[in-house]
């Protein structure tokens, strides 16, 4: 039994969610061998909050080139954000977990990157929960022994797009074809 599940018992506890997009994007790729493969959000935020009330979800990704449909899906049904960073989330993320920490009861970072050890510590020293999801092989075991408790992702939790189809024009064939003189 776990302790949502056990009776009588009322979890009243705020989690904040922040993701390195880059860093979970690259761990499910290597993982599948496929850059078509993404999170299933529907599948993971509510495993991951396991009854407890979701306080922020901020989606950090470098680059410029972020999906629309993912800003307004997080947007929609978790009220969450994505927010680009100029290099790496490293830095945007720390300065969020920090701005948070005295909000929240938890912060689930996801992420495997051995950068955000120091993070945690700093996290549960400010007497913040601090929960590690990420793709197992490719987080550092430093990290997930400094967390408070840490979710493995799996194929359970993400998908794979089928690609595009390129629109090709059909071949013409004699009787379509147009002569040209």
């Amino acid at each position: 039994m776990t302790p949502s599940q056990t009776e009588g018992v009322l979890i009243s506890q705020s989690v904040a969610i922040l993701i390195d997009g880059n860093n979970i994007e690259r761990s499910i790729h290597s993982e599948t061998g496929d850059e078509n493969s993404m999170l299933n959000f529907d599948t993971l935020i509510p495993r991951l909050l396991d009854n407890r009330g979701l306080s922020r979800l901020v989606y950090f990704r470098e680059g410029k080139q972020i999906s629309q449909k993912l800003k307004d899906r997080l947007h929609e049904f978790y009220h969450g954000s994505v927010r680009p960073c100029h290099k790496s989330a490293d830095i945007p993320l720390s300065i969020k977990a920090t701005q948070v920490a005295s909000k929240v009861d938890t912060i689930i970072i996801m992420s495997g990157d051995s950068d955000f050890i120091e993070l945690v510590r700093h996290l549960k020293a400010e007497g913040v929960r601090v929960e590690i999801a990420s793709v197992p092989s490719t987080t550092s075991k430093l990290l997930i022994e400094e967390a408070d408790y840490f979710h493995a992702l799996n194929k359970e939790f993400w998908f794979t797009l089928s690609p595009k189809r390129s629109k090709r024009k059909t071949p013409l064939n004699k009787k379509n074809k147009k002569s040209i003189k």
